[in-house]
This record gives C-alpha cells, sequence and structure tokens, in this order.
C-alpha cells in the first residue's frame, strides 16, 4: 500500500525537530547527545496542563510539528499513538504508593497511567472528534504503529497522524524493561501526495522472517536499539537522504518493508 508522507517530527537526545534531526542523518551537523527539553503543550487548557506528565507533552509536541508541517487542521486528523511502555513514571509512582502504608493513589496519576492518555489529552486540546487509536506492541511498537496507520489512510481514503514515543522506566520495573533516553517521533500520512510533500511509503507486510536495517552511525544505532521509538531512525534516515531506498522493520510475526521515493 503506498501512502505519502507530508509532515514530519522528531525528539529525542540532541535532536530537536526534524528540520535539525535531518540535517543531523545527513552528516550535514555532528550528533551531540543532550537532554531532551520538550516544549509546553500550549494546547491544553491550564488545568489539563498541570496534571499531564513528560510523556504526553513528548507526545503532542510531536504530533503539533507534524500537523504544523503537513498543513492539515489537528482537531480532523484520525490518529495512531504507539508506545511500547507507556507512562512508566506514573505505573512506578502508583505501585510504590500501593506497596507502603496507606495505598493512596492520587487520583491524576491513575488517570494518566491508561495507556491512552496522550491520546486523550490530544483530542482534549484540540476538541477532536477523530478517530484515535493507541497502541502497545512490545519492541515492535514502531513498525506495527506505522502499518496500522498506513492501512487506515489507504481504506479511510483520510489523512492519518502517526506518533511513535517512549521515555525510560524508573523504579524496578525499569531495571528489567531496559529503556535509554528520550526519543518520539511522528509522521503525518496521506493518501495521495500534495503539494510539499516529503517522499512516498509503499509499505509491505512480509510475514516470514524478521528483520531489522542496520546502516545507522554506531551511536545512532545504540540510540535506536536503546528505545523502542527510536526504532523509527532507520527509516528517518531515509528519508533525510533524499534518495530511493527500502527499508526492513522487525514485526511481530514478521518484517515491514517500507520502499522510499523522494517526491
Amino acid at each position: 500500500m503506498q501512502v505519502s508522507v507530508q509532515g514530519i517530527s522528531v525528539w529525542g537526545p540532541g535532536l530537536s525537530g526534524w528540520p535539525h534531526t535531518a540535517r543531523v542523518l545527513q552528516g550535514q551537523e555532528d550528533w551531540e547527545p543532550a537532554p531532551v527539553q520538550v516544549p509546553p503543550a500550549t494546547c491544553l487548557p491550564a488545568n489539563e496542563r498541570r496534571r499531564c506528565g513528560p510523556l504526553t507533552r513528548l507526545a503532542i509536541a510531536l504530533a503539533e510539528e507534524a500537523c504544523a508541517q503537513a498543513g492539515v487542521q489537528a482537531a480532523d486528523i484520525r490518529g495512531v499513538y504507539a508506545s511500547s511502555n507507556g507512562d512508566g513514571a506514573v505505573v512506578d509512582s502508583i505501585l510504590t504508593a500501593l506497596s507502603t502504608p496507606g495505598g493512596e493513589v492520587s487520583p491524576t496519576q491513575f488517570h494518566n497511567s491508561v495507556h491512552n492518555a496522550p491520546a486523550g489529552y490530544w483530542t482534549i486540546g484540540h476538541a477532536s472528534l477523530a478517530p484515535v487509536v493507541a497502541l502497545g506492541c512490545y519492541d515492535w511498537s514502531f513498525a506495527q504503529g506505522l502499518l496500522k496507520a498506513a492501512a487506515e489512510c489507504v481504506v479511510e481514503n483520510a489523512p492519518v497522524l502517526f506518533v511513535a514515543y517512549d521515555l525510560p522506566i524508573p523504579g524496578p520495573i525499569g531495571k528489567v524493561r531496559i529503556t535509554h533516553n528520550t526519543f518520539g517521533c511522528a509522521f503525518v500520512l496521506v493518501p495521495q501526495a500534495r503539494q510539499g510533500a516529503v517522499c512516498t511509503l509503499d509499505i509491505t507486510h512480509a510475514p516470514g522472517a524478521m528483520a531489522q536495517d542496520t546502516t545507522l552511525p554506531p551511536q545512532l544505532a545504540e540510540l535506536a536499539r536503546s528505545n523502542p521509538a527510536a526504532g523509527g531512525l532507520a527509516l528517518l534516515q531515509q528519508i533525510a537522504s533524499g534518495q530511493e531506498g527500502t527499508v526492513h522493520m522487525t514485526c511481530q510475526p514478521g518484517t515491514i518493508l517500507a520502499e522510499v521515493k523522494p517526491c
């Protein structure tokens, strides 16, 4: 199935927005890891803005940049949100509270613990009634989310916002489910190429053996291995190159092949 990429956003260590990330992936700038400074979620009313956590702020920042670049109305676009870990900090806080005398859990933290909280905040911020899906597919969340978003774009013949994001998990869970760094990316996919489109993607699911491209420089390859959402870095690098090429991404089961064709 073929879709066009109309907008892209990336936030990660030393990666601030798509224009800067593209220069790094093209080799025009050195990658210098630095703490991620996510902008505030200005689309949210004051009360919701106070309640949302870093994971939601990251997802909203990604979605805002991708939609702005694509020139689409945020209130109207369908969404697919994909995260392997969800809000691990909130889950850790809740489990800590439950394991201490009293066991009182903050209602706000309980609200933020559900996997679709970032998607929910997005719909609140933009008064959106468009369908939104939240996925959690372990290490394959990026690839599975991209497949879902592309399929919905083609079947519904409508633009789809795809957002993938993950943060490190603190506490005991984080010692088992190890995730380094903060990373997220977003794409606005449209059924037919429009003026200003970045590229087209021809996406195929191969149900056989699992495969993952490893063409990234060593440091970025380590980032891709250490954060499930950063599994999209190989695809982002191919898009940034401005050249045709096919990227392999593991899913369960099999492999997703994304053939990139510059517009």
